[in-house]
């Protein structure tokens, strides 16, 4: 099987060089044992997204998650030492402000929360700030269309890039992102025509998630390939499983169990020897006997 041959590290440059050829398989995900699940099925890239806002905390959008936060769920995907890239989302404020905050916090990413690159959204509009990241040797992965953190801007999660100029100038800066650098980027949310045009005017490899089949690589969240929920799914999510179900029959036959006395049996409990246990039986406390113990 797959997760029983030793894999080469994936780092950006081998990233890169996969422009056009092998599809990436990247996925979402946020914690210490979801990290070993998609490292072992054969990720090359677990992103720790700041979608972790929605998927984990339960907040209505990215917005709620800072840079400790990303740290802290960035560090545990890093503490099961994939083979994988660890790639850690930039959060909200983390990169708007200056460029120099930019980068200070791009290195606390790396520094603290153990991330061998760092995903940035936006376009043009951010090129500068990608410049100072890029310049402190960080490798910087782009974010364009549906880009969640400007979820008000926008007027809500929608498609981007359905109109012939707004699709124009999403090309314009998928170029721009290329030309400044980042060593891959996502597209999401986009149409397949515009995204298949990126993909083939741009050097680095594209990765699309609601953008077409015709990217050079595809990212999805773990909870949503896994059926982890049972909320509202876009329409580009595909379930593989539904794990959501599983484990509330598992909970439910543990439960059920526990009321029947069926658990834990005399196989799951530890017991003592028969000598310990005749002299404990036979020198048992009694009243005020307790106060010696």
């Amino acid at each position: 099987m797959e997760n029983d041959i030793p894999r080469t590290k994936v780092t950006a440059p081998a990233v890169l060089a996969r422009k056009g050829g092998p599809k990436l398989k990247m996925v979402t995900a946020y914690d210490y044992p979801s990290a070993v699940i998609a490292d072992r099925a054969g990720a090359d890239i677990i992103l720790v997204g700041d979608s972790l806002a929605n998927v984990v905390l339960g907040y209505d959008e990215t917005l709620a998650v800072d840079v400790d936060v990303m740290i802290h769920h960035t560090s545990a995907v890093a503490r099961a030492e994939p083979a994988a890239m660890v790639l850690g989302d930039m959060p909200w404020l983390s990169y708007h402000v200056s460029v120099a905050d930019s980068v200070a916090n791009a290195g606390r990413m790396v520094r603290d929360g153990g991330a061998e690159a760092v995903k940035v959204e936006g376009g043009r509009k951010r090129l500068d700030v990608i410049k100072g990241i890029l310049d402190a040797e960080i490798p910087v992965m782009g974010h364009l269309g549906l880009t969640p953190q400007s979820v008000h801007a926008m007027g809500g999660y929608k498609v981007q890039g359905k109109a012939t100029e707004a699709a124009r100038e999403m090309i314009r800066d998928a170029v721009a992102l290329a030309e400044v650098g980042v060593f891959a980027m996502v597209l999401e949310g986009v149409p397949s025509l515009v995204a298949e045009i990126i993909t083939k005017e741009v050097n680095v490899p594209t990765i699309g998630i609601g953008a077409g089949p015709l990217c050079d690589g595809q990212v999805l969240v773990f909870h949503d390939v896994l059926g982890l929920h049972d909320g509202h799914l876009p329409k580009f999510v595909r379930q593989y499983a539904r794990l959501q179900e599983t484990a509330i029959e598992a909970l439910q036959s543990y439960f059920d169990d526990l009321e029947k006395g069926l658990f834990p049996n005399e196989d799951e409990s530890y017991s003592m020897s028969e000598e310990a246990a005749t002299a404990l039986l036979r020198d048992e406390p009694r009243g005020d006997a307790f106060d010696a113990f």
